[in-house]
């Protein structure tokens, strides 16, 4: 199987350890005897709700929310589509009813949250005082402002009405189990789409410091909720959670050890570098190609031949006006490093299927990919530094593109050396 063949293969597998009518069909949690509400937020919540469906068997309502494009058939949980990475009214109506649909169950009905990553955009709910355009401008700094996942979804929990466990705060005396296809670092079940039925350890001044470490502006009446006591979410050991429990059925890390076991079935060895990488995607790109080069050059600290994977998600502070999500950033600033060298091959893609807000999932690259871009009459360097990494992978035809995938643990990242 020629390199590029391979790691296309291995994303593959990858996607497929996280395919909700897989993943949570072995997680259905007691069946009550009340009634069965379904609520869920993320990139992978209809093909979650479809798979409920299936897995199920018994009566069932309820109401998803999933980026556009990726919907899925369902006969009795509704899926709603709405806007991702900046939210909008669609979500934010999906928020409110979500809420209305759990307040007033009993002790005897059961909450069935499909949570995975993106909800936290897809499922917009203002705390006291701050309107949804409010919620899309603090989003737009978040965006911007180059913070881990984890972080920017700290600070959400503080400004919303619907994160932070307050969504299973709302459903009690109702029992919420919580099924979760995680998409962040470590996966905290807590960070994961901010966490609606999950509460978080963490203190309001915490947050207000991070603020002010990661110099953000917010919107006004986002300041001033910080500034005060109001809307404090709750915490993990308030007694509306002591029935509730929270399951990981898909992460990154099972999908990396997917993709490790196809490459060892195939002869090849595969080392894991780690689930859980964050920091700046050009600069992870970097950290990978040196790792590669010190393999082609002194065959250490693995030898060749050798596929390292790795996971995580990664950042982008925007800087320009360019085409590119944080995989295609991340091999661009990997393909610059490694150019001109042999026996390297790399793919980078996000496993929704999407790369940031383009079309494309990620991007392939090895060391004729700058030789290439230039030869294009693309300048890799320029485009770098204009966060425009797609527009350099689309001139030499090196895109990946799947389509929505249905599921989503964040970065897969694969490379081979030869």
């Amino acid at each position: 199987m020629m390199e590029r063949e391979l790691l296309q293969d291995l994303f593959r597998a990858a996607v497929a350890a996280a395919d909700p009518a897989t993943a949570l069909a072995a997680s259905l949690p007691e069946r009550p005897r009340g009634r069965t509400v379904v609520v869920g937020a993320g990139k992978a919540a209809a093909q979650m709700a479809q798979a409920f469906e299936r897995a199920w068997g018994a009566p069932v309502d309820g109401l998803v929310v999933t980026r556009y494009g990726h919907g899925a058939s369902t006969a009795r949980i509704e899926v709603v589509e709405a806007d991702h990475p900046v939210p909008d009214e669609a979500g934010f109506l999906a928020a409110r009813r979500m809420m209305a649909m759990v307040h007033g169950l009993g002790p005897d009905d059961l909450v069935v949250a499909l949570i995975s990553g993106g909800g936290s955009a897809l499922l917009p709910a203002p705390g006291p005082g701050l309107t949804l355009v409010d919620e899309q401008e603090l989003t737009r700094a978040l965006l911007a402002s180059g913070l881990p996942i984890g972080q920017m979804n700290r600070i959400r929990n503080e400004l919303s009405a619907i994160k932070g466990g307050r969504l299973a705060a709302l459903a009690a005396p109702a029992r919420t189990e919580t099924l979760i296809i995680s998409d962040v670092p470590g996966d905290d079940p807590a960070l994961v789409a901010s966490g609606p039925t999950v509460p978080l350890a963490a203190s309001r001044a915490e947050v207000r410091h991070l603020v002010s470490l990661a110099r953000l502006t917010l919107p006004p009446a986002a300041a001033a909720l910080l500034a005060s006591s109001d809307n404090l979410p709750p915490r993990p050991d308030d007694p509306r959670f002591a029935r509730n429990a929270v399951r990981i059925i898909a992460s990154a890390a099972m999908s990396l050890d997917a993709a490790a076991a196809r490459a060892t079935a195939g002869g090849l060895a595969a080392h894991v570098l780690s689930d859980a990488i964050e920091g700046e995607a050009r600069d992870i790109g970097l950290m990978h190609a040196a790792l590669a080069r010190e393999v082609i050059r002194r065959n250490r600290p693995f030898a060749r031949p050798a596929l390292l994977l790795s996971g995580g998600e990664t950042t982008v502070t925007v800087r320009g006006e360019g085409r590119g999500g944080r995989n295609s950033e991340f091999l661009l600033a990997f393909a610059l490093a490694i150019d001109g060298v042999d026996g390297i091959s790399a793919l980078a893609a996000d496993t929704d299927g999407i790369d940031g807000s383009e079309d494309n999932a990620g991007a392939l690259a090895d060391g004729t990919s700058v030789a290439r871009m230039r030869a294009a009459g693309i300048d890799p360097r320029a485009a770098l530094a204009n966060n425009d990494a797609y527009s350099a992978f689309a001139a030499i035809g090196d895109l990946v593109t799947t389509g929505p995938t249905g599921t989503n643990v964040n970065d897969f990242r694969a490379i081979l050396i030869r």
